[in-house]
């Protein structure tokens, strides 16, 4: 769990991380690298839930063994449905991390939605409904596991 007071933002007490795959965690498909070494330390912090439509079909294999569970959404209604899950969880425990569009329902809808840009972008509507917008889905995860980085970024 992470349990912090920020400033003009208000408590933060997560339990719950929720990351898109295609384009935060993966390239092409292919879980990146520093991902694969950092969900280990996160999980010791919050659980992991990774939603995909699996744009390659490789999202399953490529998590594997990995301390994480995977949601497969479907063809149509993905934003809706990566919303609901957040709903489902608690949006006041979630953190959401993803860059598509369609991830900016559970954005919008966790607690603390952070955008990431990297080698695909960050859709527009993913952008506003972020509270925070980084570089690198590392950049993400280390905000998780420093949170007092949060305070510098979020606090009013």
């Amino acid at each position: 769990m992470i349990d912090i007071a920020i400033p003009g933002f208000g408590p933060l007490a997560v339990s719950e991380l929720v990351c898109d795959y295609n384009g935060t965690l993966a390239r092409n498909g292919l879980l990146l690298e520093e991902v694969r070494r950092c969900f280990p330390r996160v999980s010791e912090r919050l659980r992991i839930h990774v939603v995909t439509g699996d744009t390659f079909g490789t999202a399953r294999r490529e998590l594997q063994g990995l301390p994480c569970e995977v949601s497969t959404m479907p063809a149509g209604g993905q934003a809706e449905a990566k919303e609901a899950l957040v709903s489902r969880l608690g949006a006041r425990s979630v953190v959401a991390i993803g860059n598509g569009r369609n991830d900016r329902l559970m954005l919008a809808a966790a607690v603390l939605g952070i955008g990431v840009v990297g080698d695909e972008g960050l859709a527009g509507e993913a952008l506003r409904a972020s509270d925070i917008v980084v570089r690198h889905i590392v950049d993400a995860l280390e905000l998780l596991l420093e949170p007092r980085r949060l305070i510098a970024t979020l606090r009013g």
